[in-house]
């Protein structure tokens, strides 16, 4: 059973954007696509900049640093799938964001 933890309060993370939270040690992109929620690695596997302070259209992030895009459902990049960051688990519980990293 995934062991969720309490992120932040939704209304952090507005529709159409993504922001960095830390949960333990572990910083995690959180991105409100039409107010579904999803969480994945924060780190762009190219140079390690913030995907959290990428733009967001639809459910693609572009890395702000190269352009290097990845999709939020699935942590993917786009260019080649199945090689991405990690994807967590993430829910909206009483206008709160929670995450699972297990």
């Amino acid at each position: 059973m995934s062991e969720f933890v309490e992120v932040a309060p939704l209304e952090q993370v507005p529709v159409g954007t993504g922001s960095t939270f830390v949960v333990g040690d572990t910083p995690i992109a959180v991105f409100n696509v039409g107010g579904t929620i999803y969480a994945m690695g924060d780190a762009c596997l190219h140079h390690g900049s913030s995907l959290g302070a990428g733009k967001l259209e639809g459910n693609v992030v572009t890395c702000r640093a190269h352009g290097w895009r990845y999709n939020v459902v699935t942590g993917s990049t786009v260019h080649v799938p199945g090689y991405g960051v990690t994807s967590y688990a993430a829910k909206v519980v009483d206008g709160k964001i929670w995450v699972s990293l297990s």
